[in-house]
């Protein structure tokens, strides 16, 4: 942590040396894990490697470079988007719904070819997400633009910059410049969405409109929240002369491509492809809407050129949306553990993608007005992403003389509590914490498999146990064997499934990881990633909570990935008193939810506890994460135990009356970049 302008001391070579190194090992681990799937280190040895690299570039920040791992967390919000113009035109594709349209692009093709052999295409994933072009000069990557118009992109570099799956560097010593799609796999579109909905905003109705949004948000820091991948599918600058080849070129230079590219010989091959890709598709951890063919030879693309719209040598086979129609027999509002209400339609059951459908999301009532979707209506309804049903329009020459439209709930449906919407938020809200409603879905939430996995309680049984006040907090899921006989005295609640139940509750006990723990308590932002993170910080609940809330949120503020807002959220839950009360509560019942916990740095200020106060030459957070990164401890204010009062310029008075109360060292920040390089 030395200031830029006045270096305590300039980087040696083994410093540089050093850096190189953890820039190369932390990249290689971050493609082994986003785009091999197959991570060589935990989470917590990666971590260690990361701090190791911040608190190097903090005594030498010479170091630093956009091309540093530690430039991923996003650069500072800009005013807008520049525009990038491109010199070579990014095309659409034209667009083929049948089998006579392929064979008609393939009658094309041949002739305007000049041999009478067979096409060979490359037939391969229509990949749906955003479009991006993004450029390496001399190995590094310099450049990342939207699609655009095809001539013309906005310039989104700084978010490209925070998709962990994208290398910053490559072997390859010219200009490279790469088209692709930036993705959210599907199981990913679900945190994305706990995120939104926890804000009161509106739900991604895909992982397409997830990606494209996520691109272009101001806040590069917003963007490194959201879990991005890249895949790319060609290049400009030619890497071969087949695109086989090409791909192939691709992966052996860690960047990320769908792996799933077939050679065709002719089109009878193509259509073969393509009817075995329709139901495997599904397979695929992101979405698809069709094949891509493409002639594989660059000299045969050459020789057939381009419309002023198309490329002659492409066409895109589109996979038509499975939809029926059916009719809304009433709308219905799901209240959710936030005390969100989800409006639903409940509909006469219809089979839809292979599974029979009888309720899809109306989102919010913004949605219901816009559709205007009414009882008896009949309406047509598809899987958004494949995945969740949802009404896309109304068939109103079909609807019923006496329908009115849908009146919103004013007071909540569980505890007649009037609902409030904030403005600028599209979600209805329940504010009353002691909703029964709330506790209901914050119950099942908390048990299903990716929180404390306690099999036997269904939502039925949940409503039972909370309307007959067995449950009025989640802790209290873990005291049901002090209440063995009231749940046999429950409607259709048996000896032998009670016993199960009590078992499986048991098991959760001291059976479930701490990250398991906070998953499942919905803590508002914490998803599953940074419950792991939080987990490998503290290891287990007992050790977050004796933590004060601000030392919470400074502890997680250094972790990289966990943004400000989380590490407040999490902060303000714990220093919640009903929150705080069911958290000890889980202790004294036994809960004994452990995570290998990130073994402590052992540096130069291990043994050492520092309170930073005043205004310095860097952000705080820079401050905290150097100190941590060496061995020390930070704490929120000066208290018994605190070793030294990092004081800047405009401290106040209080805190050095606290220091010298209480035993602190004061000293300036030079002394602090003495001991941080000692």
């Amino acid at each position: 942590m030395v200031d830029s302008k006045n270096p305590v001391t300039a980087p040696d070579d083994a410093h540089a040396a050093r850096h190189r190194v953890l820039c190369h090992e932390l990249e290689q681990h971050l493609h082994n894990y986003h785009v091999l799937d197959a991570p060589t280190i935990s989470d917590a040895d990666y971590d260690l490697l990361f701090r190791e690299l911040l608190a190097l570039e903090a005594a030498h920040p010479e170091l630093i470079s956009p091309h540093s791992p530690s430039q991923r967390v996003g650069a500072a919000p800009r005013e807008g988007f520049s525009k990038v113009k491109r010199a070579v035109r990014m095309y659409s594709l034209d667009n083929a719904y049948s089998e006579a349209e392929l064979r008609a692009f393939d009658e094309r093709v041949r002739g305007g070819l000049s041999h009478d052999e067979p096409p060979v295409y490359v037939a391969e994933p229509k990949l749906d997400g955003a479009s991006i072009e993004v450029v390496y000069e001399g190995g590094k990557l310099t450049l990342a633009s939207t699609r655009g118009d095809g001539e013309t992109g906005e310039d989104v570099t700084a978010n490209i910059r925070t998709i962990r799956s994208l290398p910053l560097t490559i072997a390859h010593a010219g200009r490279l410049t790469l088209r692709g799609e930036v993705v959210i796999r599907r199981e990913d579109l679900a945190q994305v969405n706990e995120l939104r909905a926890a804000r009161g905003e509106e739900l991604w109705a895909n992982p397409r409109n997830a990606a494209s949004g996520s691109l272009r948000l101001i806040d590069p820091k917003l963007t490194a929240e959201r879990p991005l991948r890249v895949i790319f599918y060609d290049t400009v600058e030619p890497l071969a002369e087949a695109h086989t080849d090409t791909l192939l070129g691709l992966r052996k230079l860690g960047l990320p491509t769908h792996g799933r590219e077939q050679r065709c010989v002719g089109i009878d091959e193509v259509l073969a492809f393509i009817r075995a890709f329709e139901s495997a598709r599904f397979d695929l951890p992101y979405d698809t809407d069709g094949v891509v063919i493409k002639l594989d030879l660059l000299r045969e693309r050459r020789q057939l050129g381009t419309t002023t719209r198309f490329p002659r040598w492409a066409t895109a086979y589109k996979f038509a949306a499975e939809r029926k129609e059916t009719k809304v027999l009433s709308i219905s509002a799901d209240l959710g553990r936030t005390g969100t209400l989800t409006p639903v339609a409940e509909l006469t059951p219809v089979k839809l993608s292979g599974t029979t459908v009888s309720r899809a999301s109306l989102h919010n009532v913004d949605y219901i007005a816009a559709k205007d979707v009414r009882v008896g209506d009949t309406v047509a309804v598809e899987k958004a992403g494949e995945i969740i049903p949802q009404v896309i329009n109304v068939n109103v020459a079909l609807r019923p003389p006496d329908t009115e439209p849908w009146s919103p709930p004013t007071h909540c449906p569980a505890c007649d509590t009037p609902l409030r919407r904030s403005e600028g938020e599209a979600a209805l809200r329940c504010p009353n914490a002691a909703c029964p409603g709330r506790l209901k879905a914050a119950v099942f939430y908390f048990t299903r498999r990716s929180g404390m996995d306690v099999d036997g309680l269904g939502r039925v049984l949940i409503e039972q146990l909370v309307e007959a006040r067995i449950i009025a907090s989640l802790a209290d899921v873990f005291a049901l064997a002090d209440h063995r006989d009231k749940l046999l005295e429950l409607e259709r609640v048996g000896e032998k499934s009670v016993d199960n139940l009590l078992a499986s509750v048991e098991r959760a006990r001291t059976g479930r990881s701490f990250d398991r723990l906070l998953t499942g308590l919905g803590v508002p932002l914490v998803g599953g990633v940074a419950a792991r993170q939080i987990a490998e910080r503290y290891g287990n609940l007992a050790t977050l909570l004796a933590r004060e809330p601000g030392e919470v949120e400074l502890d997680l503020s250094a972790i990289a990935g966990i943004g400000p807002k989380i590490a407040s959220s999490v902060a303000a839950y714990v220093a919640d008193p009903i929150q705080r009360a069911a958290l000890e509560r889980l202790l004294t019942l036994g809960v004994r939810a452990e995570s290998k916990r990130l073994e402590k740095v052992d540096g130069p200020l291990t043994g050492k506890s520092f309170c930073v106060t005043g205004t310095l030459s860097e952000p705080r957070e820079n401050i905290h994460a150097a100190i941590l990164a060496r061995g020390g401890e930070v704490h929120t204010a000066v208290k018994k135990g605190t070793t030294y009062l990092v004081a800047g310029d405009k401290v106040g008075k209080a805190k050095l009356d606290a220091a010298l109360k209480k035993g602190a060292e004061v000293i300036d920040e030079n002394r602090l970049r003495e001991l941080l390089l000692e």
